[in-house]
């Protein structure tokens, strides 16, 4: 629910994005959304910002972010349309997002349908041969050190043969913010072929492309990652052309 306010037109505002950003999701343990605007320019569709807060939110079944933070710039909306709790707005916004996962959330969704789909896709080569590959249940830690432990046993499919790919690194983005990136990587005791790790680290450029987890008329760009023992946090710009839901 909307926090406390004592303008009616903020409650009802807040109340409308709390329903918009809803059908975005597949699930949210709580969301909560608060609209800042002074009396006399709301009725003209200004709004200074938004702040929006939510725990447990899911999108494509098995994308869980356990907090989520967005505080947006002034916004310029369609005044009559807000009124019947329809967000549009007339302009393009801006906001800063704050998203934390546990290792929980980031091992579910990469064992989500979804995730899976792209890793059986994923043109790995092997000795310069392409190779088809099945690939099990994927396990993921975060150990503390800025670093994410990644486990799962891969079948070749034509041989049969079963390697167990095992390694850490240490996540990062790139200039641009949209493409995730795995530097220092180090290969764990137990993993049994280098060389198909190094091949799957180097096909799994889609995978890694942040901009997929966008939700409908928002694009983002993470500024920063800060990995500490069990959880992750993604500090990101996002651009709103229109707001999600609406």
């Amino acid at each position: 629910m909307a926090k406390g306010n004592s303008d009616l037109g903020e409650q009802a505002l807040s109340k409308a994005v709390e329903m918009g950003l809803s059908t975005q999701l597949d699930a949210a343990e709580t969301l909560e959304a608060e609209i800042h605007a002074n009396p006399g320019t709301l009725v003209q569709g200004e709004v200074e910002s938004a702040d929006i807060q939510g725990r447990g939110l899911v999108i494509k079944d098995d994308l869980r972010t356990e907090e989520l933070k967005v505080k947006t710039d002034g916004m310029a909306i369609d005044p009559i349309k807000a009124a019947f709790g329809n967000i549009e707005l007339t302009r393009p916004t801006n906001a800063a997002m704050a998203a934390k996962l546990t290792q929980a959330d980031i091992e579910r969704a990469c064992n989500s349908d979804y995730i899976q789909r792209k890793l059986q896709k994923l043109e790995v080569k092997l000795d310069g041969q392409p190779v088809q590959l099945k690939i099990q249940q994927v396990q993921v830690s975060l150990p503390g050190d800025g670093r994410v432990a990644i486990a799962t046993d891969v079948q070749q499919l034509e041989s049969g043969e079963q390697q167990h790919v095992a390694f850490s690194a240490t996540p990062a983005v790139d200039a641009q913010g949209y493409q995730l990136m795995l530097n220092d990587v180090q290969m764990d005791p137990n993993n049994t072929s280098e060389p198909l790790t190094q091949s799957l680290l180097a096909a799994a450029n889609d995978l890694l492309d942040l901009r997929q987890f966008s939700l409908s008329g928002m694009t983002f760009q993470v500024e920063h990652i800060d990995v500490q023992k069990e959880t992750m946090t993604l500090q990101a710009k996002a651009h709103l052309e229109k707001f999600p839901g609406s």
